[in-house]
């Protein structure tokens, strides 16, 4: 079974990977993958252009058991499951500033997040669809959560639940004008 582990930039995918591959799992970054692959086809703005294709392509040779895929573009490589982590954008900006991002990189990646750019690319790509949000979770719950949906699924976490427009509402002009 393919689990890809999604999500914008920020949300804590690569902590929570970290933490169910030191439980046992086999996980694996995309962004490695499509090194190792060969499938990285060029660059835009400073940033690694995959071949998706050629790169789902090739992590179908590894499925075995259970394989975690970690990376803001697994979810495009044909999982049998999808988790898209989601994390509150006022939170998700603090955490990118701390990483010294770029105004307009965050900018980019707290619009995605409002707008559920990743969550709507899932839901076109697969069947299997959860979201968690991790805004108030420390990592180690939210992997808790990641394998209790692995192991039986959970209709709690299926999308629809999370929506940051609403929660954020008025304050979003001010919020972007800040960001």
């Amino acid at each position: 079974m393919l689990v890809a582990l999604t999500g914008t930039p920020g949300v804590g995918k690569s902590t929570v990977a970290d933490i169910l591959r030191k439980r046992g799992y086999r996980v694996f970054s995309v962004n490695v993958l499509a090194e190792k692959f060969k499938c990285i086809i060029g660059e835009e703005e400073g940033c690694k252009v995959v071949d998706v294709e050629e790169l789902s392509k090739k992590v179908k040779e590894i499925d075995e058991g259970i394989t975690i895929l970690e990376g803001h573009l697994s979810h495009l490589l044909k999982p049998d499951v999808t988790i898209v982590l989601r994390c509150n954008p006022i939170i998700l900006k603090n955490r990118l500033e701390s990483k010294k991002w770029n105004r307009e990189k965050i900018l980019e990646n707290v619009e995605a997040e409002i707008v559920d750019s990743i969550l709507i690319e899932s839901i076109e790509n697969c069947r299997n669809v959860y979201e968690v949000d991790t805004t108030e979770l420390d990592p180690e719950e939210v992997a808790d959560i990641v394998e209790e949906i692995i192991k039986r699924g959970n209709k709690r976490f299926k999308p629809g639940r999370i929506d940051w427009i609403s929660e954020i509402g008025d304050r979003i002009d001010e919020f972007i004008r800040k960001t």
